[in-house]
């Protein structure tokens, strides 16, 4: 079984699966600072939102898991990841302290109606660019 509790399909090989925290992002700057003053607050009171993509060689899945207390699981939703939902697969890299240090990869796929990004802990370009490749490879299957 994998970190994220998925169980594979017979046949069925895992390619990746990446670990991160999930929350919402948006390209609009006061929805991002509304959404860090909700993240601020959650850690207080010990909410975590835990996610991970797993890409295996038939389907992409998103395992997200929001913890209570910092110990109660109250809620887990796996969703699987549609070819006609995504518009856009890329990475980037961005300054992670202060806006322009520790810079690292993050890649992201945007649907039509929510974006997804997850930091690559210790990847270089040429480890984000295999994740994008292998994420749209399981997409066009």
């Amino acid at each position: 079984m994998l970190k994220s509790g998925v169980v594979l399909n017979e046949n069925e090989k895992l390619v990746m699966e990446l670990e991160a925290e999930l929350w919402a992002t948006s390209s609009n700057p006061i929805a991002r600072f509304i959404g860090s003053i909700y993240k601020i607050i959650a850690l207080i009171f010990g909410i975590k939102r835990h996610g991970y993509v797993v890409i295996t060689d038939q389907r992409v899945i998103e395992v997200a898991a929001v913890t209570a207390c910092w110990v109660f699981n109250t809620s887990k939703k796996v969703t699987y990841i549609m070819p006609a939902s995504i518009k856009e697969v890329g990475y980037m890299k961005e300054a992670t302290f202060c806006g322009c240090f520790c810079q690292a990869y993050t890649f992201y796929y945007e649907g039509w109606t929510q974006c997804t990004s997850i930091l690559l802990k210790g990847a270089e370009e040429k480890d984000a660019q295999h994740v994008v490749d292998v994420f749209y490879k399981a997409l066009r299957k």
